[in-house]
Protein backbone atom coordinates (compact mmCIF):
# COMPACT_ATOMS: atom_id res chain seq x y z
CA UNK A 1 0.00 0.00 0.00
CA UNK A 2 1.49 3.43 -0.88
CA UNK A 3 2.13 6.06 1.86
CA UNK A 4 -0.36 8.29 2.77
CA UNK A 5 0.39 12.37 1.87
CA UNK A 6 0.17 14.97 4.59
CA UNK A 7 -2.44 17.86 3.67
CA UNK A 8 0.22 20.67 3.13
CA UNK A 9 -2.78 23.47 4.41
CA UNK A 10 -2.99 21.43 7.54
CA UNK A 11 0.67 21.18 8.34
CA UNK A 12 0.49 24.71 8.08
CA UNK A 13 -2.16 25.92 10.57
CA UNK A 14 -1.84 23.25 13.16
CA UNK A 15 1.23 21.83 15.18
CA UNK A 16 0.42 18.23 17.18
CA UNK A 17 1.73 18.23 20.66
CA UNK A 18 3.61 15.32 22.86
CA UNK A 19 0.33 14.00 24.21
CA UNK A 20 -1.58 14.20 20.92
CA UNK A 21 -3.49 17.87 21.05
CA UNK A 22 -3.86 19.54 18.77
CA UNK A 23 -2.87 23.50 19.07
CA UNK A 24 -4.06 26.28 16.39
CA UNK A 25 -3.79 29.96 16.39
CA UNK A 26 -6.68 31.83 17.18
CA UNK A 27 -8.72 33.90 14.15
CA UNK A 28 -8.83 37.16 13.20
CA UNK A 29 -5.26 38.41 14.26
CA UNK A 30 -4.35 39.76 10.91
CA UNK A 31 -5.47 43.06 9.67
CA UNK A 32 -7.82 45.82 11.14
CA UNK A 33 -7.14 45.12 14.30
CA UNK A 34 -7.76 48.78 15.04
CA UNK A 35 -11.30 47.55 15.04
CA UNK A 36 -10.77 45.07 18.25
CA UNK A 37 -10.24 46.30 21.38
CA UNK A 38 -6.88 45.68 23.21
CA UNK A 39 -8.60 42.98 25.67
CA UNK A 40 -9.51 40.97 22.40
CA UNK A 41 -5.81 41.28 21.10
CA UNK A 42 -4.52 40.35 24.05
CA UNK A 43 -6.58 36.86 24.88
CA UNK A 44 -5.90 35.96 21.29
CA UNK A 45 -2.17 35.81 21.51
CA UNK A 46 -0.89 32.51 21.22
CA UNK A 47 -2.38 29.56 20.38
CA UNK A 48 -5.04 27.34 21.69
CA UNK A 49 -6.14 23.45 21.77
CA UNK A 50 -8.73 22.22 19.21
CA UNK A 51 -11.86 20.46 20.33
CA UNK A 52 -11.52 16.88 20.23
CA UNK A 53 -14.24 16.14 17.31
CA UNK A 54 -11.60 18.84 14.78
CA UNK A 55 -8.58 17.62 16.27
CA UNK A 56 -9.58 13.99 14.70
CA UNK A 57 -10.62 15.29 11.85
CA UNK A 58 -6.96 16.84 11.43
CA UNK A 59 -5.17 14.04 12.47
CA UNK A 60 -6.90 12.23 9.34
CA UNK A 61 -5.27 14.82 6.91
CA UNK A 62 -1.87 14.12 9.09
CA UNK A 63 -1.21 10.26 9.34
CA UNK A 64 1.97 10.29 10.48
CA UNK A 65 2.10 13.43 12.71
CA UNK A 66 3.62 17.09 11.40
CA UNK A 67 7.27 18.07 11.34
Amino acid sequence: MPKLKTKKSVAKRFKITATGKVMHGVAGKRHRLMSHNAKYIRQNRGTSELAKPDADKVKRWAPYGLD
